[in-house]
Parts: C-alpha cells; sequence; structure tokens
C-alpha cells in the first residue's frame, strides 16, 4: 500500500475512481454520476484541482492502482484560515474492511497538521453511513450537529452528520 498526494498527472486514474464512486455509492455525494460525465474536459479541470495550492487529495495505491481517496480544501476567508473541509471520500468495495480508510484517514490528518495555519478539520457524512462515521469517530472527529434533508434524490431525501477534529 502506498499513500501519497496526487497530481495533475494522476487526473484520469482518480477520474476513474471518481466516476466509481458515483455510481456505486450515489447517495453520498451531491454530485451524480450523469451530470459528472456531461462535463466538458473533465480530466483537465480534474488535473488542475490536484495540482491547486489550496487543495489536496490524498489517494491509497495498491499495486499500482488507485483505491482510496480524500480531498481536503482551504478555506478563503481569512477568518476561516483555521479550518480545512474533507469531502470526496471514497474506498472501492473490494478492498473496504482493510483498514486502508484509516490509514488514508490519518495520513489525510497529519498532512493538515503540517499546515502551520490549520486548526481543525469538518466534514459532513451520510447519517446511515455508520461505518464512515465509526472511522472518523476513532480518529478523534466529534459529531456536532445533523442537516435533516441535506439532499435530496427524487422523492428520497439523506440527512448529513457535521463533524469536526480540532487539535
Amino acid at each position: 500500500m502506498k499513500i501519497r498526494k496526487l497530481i495533475g498527472e494522476d487526473a484520469e486514474v482518480y477520474w476513474n475512481l471518481r466516476l466509481e464512486a458515483l455510481q456505486q455509492n450515489p447517495e453520498a455525494f451531491a454530485t451524480t454520476y450523469e451530470d459528472a460525465i456531461s462535463r466538458l474536459n473533465p480530466l483537465k479541470r480534474v488535473a488542475s484541482n490536484l495540482d491547486a495550492i489550496e487543495a489536496a487529495t490524498i489517494g491509497v495505491f495498491i499495486d499500482n492502482d488507485l483505491v482510496g481517496i480524500m480531498t481536503i480544501a482551504e478555506e478563503a476567508a481569512p477568518k476561516l484560515r483555521h479550518r480545512l473541509n474533507l469531502f470526496a471520500v471514497y474506498v472501492t468495495p473490494r478492498v473496504r474492511g482493510k483498514q486502508i480508510g484509516s490509514a488514508l484517514l490519518h495520513a489525510v490528518i497529519d498532512h493538515a497538521k503540517e499546515l502551520p495555519h490549520v486548526e481543525k478539520i469538518n466534514l459532513t457524512v451520510v447519517s446511515t453511513n455508520i461505518q464512515a462515521i465509526r472511522l472518523y469517530e476513532k480518529a478523534g472527529f466529534i459529531a456536532f450537529g445533523i442537516e435533516q434533508h441535506a439532499m435530496k434524490t427524487g422523492d428520497t431525501y439523506v440527512d448529513e452528520v457535521y463533524m469536526s477534529l480540532e487539535w
């Protein structure tokens, strides 16, 4: 297993895993698979995002195959620069249950702690994703609220739990 920050050259493997995530767990993401594939030049945009200074996407590779991703992004407003937002989290089903998510999350936290102005990480997680909530709690995240009906697909609503880790 190799964990590292993704760069623009990783755009294609990232994009393929992102599309898998949108198909496998559509309830967990605000973006739909259909929205994603309809974008013009997605690889160019993904490469630019992966090279952005204000964000970092950390990936886990097994045998040169990208199997997990997490993105953290800084806030732009000066009063919010002490915090990061964690999003776009996904581990492919074939490696779930093998502590990949835990290793990835700890690498993300370590990366965040290297940023001198950062003091906390915020995230939201679908309230029915008990495994993810437990993963975040084991890493020290604390729930501080629930947004009911945070997302809606057709007539189905999904609630999200807001969580934070401070140091």
